[in-house]
């Protein structure tokens, strides 16, 4: 996000818990880089930005804040490859795709013993919460 959305997410946020005392805003960062949850301060175009209830939060923190489950966005997620099988099996046709990152991805998760969809998933989430049991 650029500076600019920034600023202007922030100052959204912050109207809103202006403008309703008991609410608490969340900039949810479903594809984030860490697991954190805290309170949104920073400097964004040269102006310093902090409220006391606004807060950024990674998508697994998010997840667990909403149901209380620590590995909520894990147990999701391990459901998606029967998902998965199950819409492609509805589709009724095999079509076969020639792509070398697929290539590479397929000869890790086969080092890994992982599924394809675990291989990435684990390459790109270890750090969240549960994600780090991946098999």
């Amino acid at each position: 996000m650029n500076s600019s959305s920034a600023e202007s997410l922030f100052q959204k946020l912050a109207h809103y818990a202006d403008s309703h005392k008991k609410a608490k805003c969340f900039w949810v960062q479903i594809l984030a880089k860490n697991s954190f949850n805290q309170k949104w301060v920073g400097e964004i175009n040269g102006k310093e930005y902090s409220h006391s209830r606004v807060f950024k939060i990674s998508g697994d923190q998010f997840y667990k804040l909403l149901t209380g489950v620590d590995n909520a966005l894990f147990a999701l997620y391990s459901i998606l490859p029967q998902a998965i099988d199950d819409f492609l099996a509805s589709k009724g046709e095999d079509t076969e795709v020639s792509n070398s990152a697929l290539n590479e991805i397929k000869a890790s998760a086969a080092i890994s013993g992982r599924s394809i969809i675990n291989e990435i998933t684990f390459e790109n989430f270890s750090y969240y919460l549960g994600f780090d049991k991946l098999k």
